[in-house]
């Protein structure tokens, strides 16, 4: 207790506890003693980071592309959606900050500069491991209130402390500055958000450290991503199924047939009753509001229930659409002019569809994803051409991470219907989301595939009348 009363003055310990919250490379340690440093009479407190031409520059073109994923997020989804209030404040404050830096584009910006006096230096504790300095005095005990220190990788805290117990803190890093619940070795837990020199921002739930629960996270380099996270880990986001959503289902003439027994679609009392086995609608039923017909496959398969279906689901006045089943084995412009020769074409029907579901054997067989992707441009084209609509590429994600990395030009020209059954909505921009193989259907036997619109009623309506969305 001597060795510690000799080393801080009542006036310096004051002057330290802002000294350290200033100067984040004081080497202040709850573990060790510390000698108090030479302190001036008054402090220059740096609130406005120099700012040049170049560096403005390229904080506006970190914020734009921010915000052009943003735009994209609202485009898919609104209130009802988890997390949407905090992803708008955050779309609000980069306006916010992309107008100011507008007013200063072009110039250099200095760092502005405020002396604080020592008498309007805020009496900050000092945390230390078995008490702490306060108003120049040392005390042993718990503390209540906000103090200063560092953790165990010597990074800057200041915390708030509830009987010695942190509450919540502000961490600086050399990378990053965080904000938010601690844990009692100061690392983010509860609900936080952290901020990057480069620009990335996440907010949301953390455990360790780490991002864990709901959160989201903004880069200027990769999507954003909205939804679960699993110890630092992206999961996906958790879509709600509400009467809000549009659905629609895709049929063959495996909803026909059941081995030898035959079945017919009782198209008036459509309506789907259940999502599959893995989401959870809370006894919810739902309108077809679109459905998908198988109508040919490779160049010699046709689905013999086509047309009744397509006639029936028109006269119900549900949006139709038809899809064709590729094949490896015969070319792409002859498969095209098949589907096309087989299928009926009428006025607002939905786009066609190219179901392209090939195992990596098969792609590796005829020579690999380049010669892929070159067929499907040629099936693309053809169907456009010759029915005035842009066809729909429907596939895997893992299709799309796994062979299509020298095809931006097709995920880019055309929209994209993703099958993926489990929890999460796919990581990709995506006009459809077939979530199950197993849905349940009144008026169809057996197991439907249930398929999701990626946005709501104010977006579909922009597709039915376009037949594109991007």
């Amino acid at each position: 207790m001597k060795q510690l009363k000799s080393i801080v003055t009542l006036a310096d310990l004051i002057i330290l506890a802002v000294v350290v919250w200033i100067n984040p490379t004081f080497p202040l340690s709850p573990y060790h003693p510390f000698e108090a440093p030479h302190i001036p009479n008054k402090v220059e407190v740096r609130y406005l980071r120099p700012l040049t031409p170049d560096s403005t520059a390229r904080l506006e073109q970190t914020i734009n592309a921010q915000l052009n994923e943003l735009k994209y997020y609202f485009k898919v989804h609104n209130v009802t959606d988890d997390g949407y209030n905090q992803v708008a404040y955050y779309n609000a404050t980069l306006k916010d900050k992309l107008e100011k830096l507008s007013q200063t584009s072009g110039k250099a910006v200095k760092a502005k500069k405020v002396f604080v006096a020592a008498k309007d230096r805020p009496l900050i504790a000092v945390k230390m491991s078995q008490g702490y300095w306060r108003s120049g005095r040392y005390q042993l005990g718990p503390l209540t209130g906000k103090a200063l220190t560092r953790d165990w990788l010597g990074r800057v805290v200041s915390v708030v402390y509830q009987a010695d117990s942190v509450v919540s803190g502000v961490r600086m890093g050399r990378s990053s500055f965080y904000q938010g619940e601690m844990d009692n070795d100061m690392l983010a837990s509860g609900h936080g958000f952290m901020r990057s020199r480069s620009g990335n921002y996440y907010e949301g739930n953390w455990l360790f450290d780490n991002p864990h629960g709901f959160g989201f996270h903004s880069s200027a380099y990769r999507p954003l991503r909205v939804g679960e996270w699993k110890h630092g880990r992206f999961m996906g986001e958790r879509m709600k199924y509400t009467s809000e959503r549009i659905y629609g289902i895709d049929i063959s003439r495996h909803q026909h047939e059941k081995g030898r027994k035959r079945f017919d679609i009782d198209w008036s009392k459509l309506r789907i009753t259940s999502l599959g086995a893995r989401h959870n609608a809370g006894g919810q039923t739902f309108p077809v509001s679109f459905v998908y017909i198988k109508s040919t496959e490779g160049t010699t398969i046709r689905n013999r229930y086509f047309m009744s279906d397509y006639m029936k689901a028109k006269k119900y006045g549900i949006h139709v659409g038809a899809y064709h089943f590729f094949s490896l084995k015969s070319s792409a412009q002859t498969q095209a002019n098949y589907f096309v020769n087989h299928t009926l074409f009428r006025k607002d029907d939905f786009p066609p569809v190219l179901d392209v579901e090939p195992t990596d054997a098969q792609i590796k067989k005829i020579g690999g994803d380049d010669v892929l992707m070159q067929r499907i441009r040629t099936f693309m084209e053809i169907v456009e051409k010759r029915t005035g609509m842009r066809p729909i590429l429907y596939i895997s994600q893992s299709f799309i991470n796994n062979h299509m990395n020298n095809a931006a030009d097709i995920k880019q020209k055309y929209n994209v219907w993703i099958a993926r059954y489990g929890q999460y909505r796919p990581d990709v921009r995506l006009l459809y989301w077939q979530l199950c193989p197993d849905g349940k259907v009144s008026g169809i036997t057996g197991n439907v595939d249930i398929n999701v619109f990626n946005g709501y009623k104010k977006q579909f309506e922009e597709f039915e009348k376009t037949g594109y969305y991007k």
